[in-house]
């Protein structure tokens, strides 16, 4: 793969081959991101785990101290009391029917949607649609909730999704390059630790293979995972 003049600049003022602190990996990135947009920081974690086997499927929220920076569009299917609440908690998009049809018809500005239990079986119709996306609600990420207003003010505070893929690694973004230093090591090690809590007990082996941090635009960076693993 052939890369820009930056991004080439941007390996040589690190060892690609050397394994990183925390700190230190995220103040390369920092360095590293010298696009004229705000560049996400995204971790990536290879898991020691068979994901074809349902116990596991690792997956968990977590909430980052410092949020992702940006803004998050939420969307809660609900019927009255409720939608009061969440609309008072702060949801962009509030309803049921409106929405269902709007989804229906390709509407896709959304980022979360979080529903109350008695409208998942309108909510799961649009199946094919929503899980290809990773917007179907699920009870175990607190998206299918009875406490709208708490999930709603969740999400928006930094509280973000995630789920080990096929080949067996977790991806998740957890802020921007433009955070100061400490802010996003603090964000990467909250993901970090929830990783580890999530440990099946099935897994044989290495839970924690690697670890690599890295900006949208630069290079990635290894990050030593025994600080995070025993």
């Amino acid at each position: 793969m052939k890369h820009g003049k930056k991004y080439n600049a941007s390996v040589k003022k690190f060892d690609q081959k050397k394994i990183y602190s925390v700190n230190d990996a995220v103040a390369i990135v920092k360095e590293s991101a010298t696009a004229k947009f705000s560049e996400a920081v995204d971790v990536a974690v290879r898991l020691g785990v068979d994901p074809k086997k349902a116990d596991q499927a690792v997956r968990g929220t977590v909430a980052l101290p410092h949020g992702i920076g940006k803004q998050v569009r939420v969307l809660v299917m609900t019927k009255p009391p409720k939608d009061a609440d969440a609309k008072a908690a702060g949801a962009d998009y509030v309803g049921l029917e409106e929405y269902v049809e709007k989804i229906k018809g390709g509407w896709a500005d959304i980022d979360v949607i979080i529903a109350t239990p008695d409208v998942m079986v309108e909510v799961g119709k649009l199946g094919k649609v929503l899980g290809p996306r990773g917007l179907m609600p699920n009870p175990k990420s607190g998206t299918v909730t009875v406490d709208v207003a708490k999930a709603v003010k969740e999400v928006k505070a930094g509280k973000i999704e995630f789920r080990v893929d096929k080949a067996g690694i977790l991806h998740a973004t957890v802020g921007k390059a433009n955070f100061d230093k400490e802010k996003l090591a603090d964000n990467v090690n909250a993901f970090l630790n929830t990783v580890v809590k999530l440990k099946p007990s099935t897994a044989k082996g290495q839970y924690i293979k690697s670890i690599y941090v890295s900006s949208t635009m630069g290079p990635s960076v290894q990050i030593d995972r025994t600080v995070v693993q025993s």
